[in-house]
């Protein structure tokens, strides 16, 4: 068994890949079906030379630019670009904050399916990137649906639906802090908090005590002013096809006044978001 990890799956990757698949046609004849290593390093902008290196274990240690580069050239999903990171001994790079908003058709489609439940999808910022019909009316006594930390700190309505604001307000606070570990250079992120610590104080004070909280499940009281009461339960989900984004889903417990509450809520208009 060759121990040219790395070679061995790029040679696998790159017969694979047909030219129609990367819009390479009418490049003379070919011997096998897959792309030749030339177009590969022009695909990827590497040096063809270096490539034929890699292929043959001459070298080893692309970089993790090198290996994203690559997973674009020959169509990688997320896992296989991850799959190569590990064979390369090479660390990701950080996600792209500017992927975070964009909801792929799929994910607009299950959140849709979940007529009896809300659901949504943030990103790292708490930006509603999307939502079922369900969220959108549960989230209804705020004048903006937007962002989920302005809701909770900027709102006059954030203190009355959210009916223990101090938990909540210190989630969302630690949510924040978690993705600026991840992504520091966040332009979003960085107006997102400067904007919310010039607006509210009480945000401007958690801030300073460096919580950081990620989302995977919790209890959440709300208080809505048509229905009343809410006592439900959150699951988040990481998105993995879209590094930094969650889908958010709440849950009422069956026969329970909330569930009941949640489905006097459940006609109201389709959704916005998507």
């Amino acid at each position: 068994m060759s121990d040219n990890h790395v070679g061995d799956f790029l040679r696998a990757r790159r017969a694979a890949v047909r030219p129609g698949d990367v819009g390479m046609t009418g490049r003379g004849v070919r011997r096998v079906a897959g792309l030749r290593r030339e177009e590969v390093a022009v695909l990827a902008g590497v040096n063809a030379d270096y490539y034929t290196r890699l292929e043959q274990g001459r070298e080893r240690r692309p970089s993790a630019q090198v290996v994203e580069a690559l997973g674009r050239a020959l169509l990688m999903d997320a896992d296989t670009v991850a799959h190569l990171h590990r064979l390369a001994g090479s660390v990701p790079g950080r996600p792209d904050p500017s992927a975070a908003g964009r909801v792929s058709p799929a994910l607009r489609a299950l959140i849709d399916g979940y007529r009896d439940t809300p659901a949504f999808v943030t990103g790292p910022t708490l930006d509603m990137a999307a939502a079922n019909a369900l969220a959108e009316a549960l989230y209804s006594p705020f004048e903006r649906v937007d962002n989920l930390a302005e809701m909770v700190f900027l709102d006059p309505a954030g203190r009355r639906f959210h009916t223990r604001w101090d938990r909540t307000a210190e989630a969302v606070v630690g949510h924040l802090r978690e993705a600026e570990g991840l992504a520091p250079a966040n332009p979003r992120l960085r107006a997102l908090v400067n904007g919310l610590g010039e607006r509210s104080a009480d945000f401007a004070r958690l801030w300073t005590t460096h919580t950081v909280r990620g989302k995977t499940r919790a209890a959440k009281h709300f208080l809505h002013p048509d229905v009343g009461t809410l006592h439900l339960t959150y699951h988040a989900f990481d998105v993995r096809e879209a590094p930094g984004q969650q889908l958010i889903v709440y849950h009422a417990d069956p026969g329970s006044p909330s569930a009941e509450a949640l489905r006097l809520l459940g006609g109201c208009r389709p959704g916005r978001y998507g």
